[in-house]
């Protein structure tokens, strides 16, 4: 059962931008740390971002750093993950995780992740 659901995903040309975001109903994401993952075909599902429970720390791999942003949206129990400057090798589906630490380990660490969305499907393509 997935506690998480993501959206924001498509099809989008180099270059440009889209806005994943990861919200539930089941609980107040303010009480879990957050993690981005992706798996490309044929690859190993890999740690994209990461969130602290307060907002105040978040981590990069360095395939995305200065590309993507993660962010917390309280009000509305959601946290988005802005990605700019698209390239072909972005293209995988992206897993929203949430943990019950303050903040997951960095490189990210699938086996501290207890919810789990779907997926969204995010491809880059000309």
């Amino acid at each position: 059962q997935s506690h998480l659901v993501e959206s924001g995903g498509g099809l989008v040309q180099p270059g440009g931008s889209l806005r994943l975001s990861c919200a539930t109903s089941a609980f107040a994401l303010n009480y879990y740390a957050i993690g981005w993952f992706r798996q490309a075909p044929g690859k190993e599902r890999e740690g994209v971002s990461s969130i602290n429970r307060d907002g105040d720390s978040t981590n990069y791999a360095d395939s995305v750093k200065g590309r993507f942003t993660i962010s917390r949206d309280s009000a509305k129990n959601t946290v988005s993950l802005q990605m700019n400057s698209l390239k072909p090798e972005d293209t995988a589906v992206y897993y929203c995780a949430a943990t019950p630490l303050f903040e997951g380990s960095w490189p990210l660490a699938q086996s501290e992740y207890t919810y789990w969305g779907q997926g969204t499907q995010v491809t880059v393509s000309s």
